[in-house]
């Protein structure tokens, strides 16, 4: 029997260039590189459901785009959203008043450490609860197409009798 003197096994590298993934082939890597939200597409398919106008779904858009992680709730200015999406800065609180009304977002007004009102913080809470309780209707409605697609892709004489 013979052993290996002080054989050292090299970690894996990573390939210098890994395949890109579908955004990036779509997108490129240099726009990827700026980074990117994820945005449910049940939130985008049901925007006349949620009852939220142009404005406002722009403005969900945004605080999803600075939302980076679940304890950290965004909290851009209103003069940041208002320059993001090219809107006068007056045309964002009754915006985000009517988002809150209909229980999407709540927002919270703090004080900075010279006691001056800082930026609100945004939480989405209500936002991603109505977009969770939306996700069985799209479920079914996915079942629906998949079996539809099933029925008329089988050749008549095999379909089970309607």
């Amino acid at each position: 029997m013979t052993t290996a003197e002080n054989t050292v096994v090299a970690f894996p590298t990573k390939p210098e260039d890994p395949a890109p993934n579908s955004f990036e082939k779509i997108w490129g890597k240099k726009v990827r590189s700026h980074g990117y939200a994820a945005i449910p597409t049940i939130l985008i398919r049901s925007q006349h459901r949620l009852g939220i106008n142009s404005t406002q779904f722009c403005l969900l858009m945004h605080l999803l785009d600075l939302f980076w992680s679940p304890d950290r709730p965004p909290f851009p200015t209103k003069q940041q959203l208002a320059d993001r999406i090219g809107i006068k800065p007056s045309s964002i609180k009754p915006n985000m008043k009517a988002l809150e009304q209909a229980g999407l977002i709540q927002r919270v007004q703090h004080k900075t450490a010279a006691g001056d009102w800082g930026a609100n913080t945004y939480h989405l809470d209500g936002l991603i609860r109505r977009v969770k309780d939306l996700e069985p209707d799209f479920a079914l409605e996915k079942k629906k197409r998949q079996a539809e697609r099933k029925r008329v892709e089988t050749p008549k004489g095999k379909r089970r009798k309607e």
